[in-house]
């Protein structure tokens, strides 16, 4: 390429930046919106090899987003969904082993986030969520709400007659987290992706959402990590699935061991997330969306600690079991 080749390119460059901040200052924010919504980025061909290397527009995005209502109805119910979770993790520490089954049990399974009945108006609210921008965004608080699920789903067991309803319920359990995952999936992808093209790209003004970039577009970008099904949501299924065996096939011991690593590997796994989430928040600077995510790992937290008292209280009632027993044996 010649030099004066060279100057018309960046000429043009120049001239094509001076429209987009004309677009821009005219419709920036639904410009902004169709951005973060966008489900399908299209590559056109460019001549600009130098200052525009990769040229892409958006060619679909999600429709209109919900009323503010709609919102704030989403928002009491996440609000309700954790502060559930909360409460009842804080019964079963303040119960200990004695909360062990029965009508207590039985009653708490239609009011925790992963029973029967919150899991399927989990499940609408993610399915629906890529309408849902006002008051709680689920493409930016959205992972906190499906963390709430995992964590109640990890600290909660099902609980069931007969071994057939209880496999039901277990197997509907992990068919939701799975389905949860990937509609999360659906919501943020779109809105990492939106993100990552406006923090490292810049208006052509071929177009609204026409833009340049000196490297290629990813899906999600390569800001935000997170994802809705990923190695959390596996190993929860997994954990959930040898619980469903253990109580079906019987308690050998090689399954109480995998049993109990795959569900230690899962609440590692939760709240890293957590912290992760909360971390990301911090740093965008968000004060709202970071109250909300300490919130979250809070309550995982708040879980972990559950598990680990409870373990310490059995371990400590297996201590007095044996001390009996050693005497005895000793007076003999």
């Amino acid at each position: 390429m010649s030099y004066d080749e060279m100057l018309s390119v960046l000429g043009a460059g120049v001239m094509r930046g001076k429209a987009a901040a004309s677009v821009w200052r005219g419709q920036g924010s639904n410009i902004t919106r169709q951005i973060l919504k966008c489900t399908r980025w299209q590559l056109e061909e460019t001549t600009d090899f130098i200052t525009c290397p990769y040229h892409y527009f958006c060619d679909s995005s999600y429709p209109e987003d919900y009323s503010t209502a709609v919102g704030v109805v989403v928002a009491v119910f996440a609000a309700y969904c954790l502060l559930s979770a909360a409460a009842f993790a804080v019964v079963e520490i303040g119960s200990g082993a004695t909360a062990a089954g029965g009508v207590g049990r039985i009653k708490r399974k239609y009011l925790v986030p992963s029973g029967p009945f919150m899991l399927p108006l989990v499940l609408l609210v993610l399915a629906k969520g890529q309408r849902i921008n006002a008051v709680f965004p689920l493409a930016r608080l959205g992972p906190a709400l499906l963390l709430t699920l995992q964590a109640s789903a990890l600290a909660f067991r099902n609980e069931a007659d007969g071994d057939v309803r209880y496999a039901v319920l277990e197997a509907s359990t992990v068919s939701g987290i799975l389905h949860a995952s990937l509609y999360l999936d659906a919501i943020v992808l779109p809105y990492y992706t939106g993100t990552d093209a406006l923090r490292w790209s810049r208006f052509s003004g071929e177009c609204a959402t026409c833009l340049c970039r000196m490297e290629p577009l990813v899906v999600g970008g390569r800001t935000v990590l997170y994802r809705g099904l990923s190695k959390t949501a596996l190993a929860i299924i997994f954990a959930l699935c040898s619980r469903m065996v253990c109580r079906i096939y019987g308690e050998e011991r090689l399954s109480v061991w995998t049993r109990s690593a795959l569900e230690i590997a899962s609440w590692v796994f939760v709240s890293g997330d957590a912290v992760y989430l909360a971390g990301w928040a911090l740093a965008e600077g968000a004060a709202a969306v970071f109250a909300v995510y300490a919130l979250v790992a809070a309550l995982v937290f708040l879980c972990v600690f559950g598990k680990v008292y409870r373990f310490l209280a059995w371990a400590e009632n297996r201590q007095v079991q044996w001390k009996p027993s050693l005497s005895c044996h000793n007076v003999v």
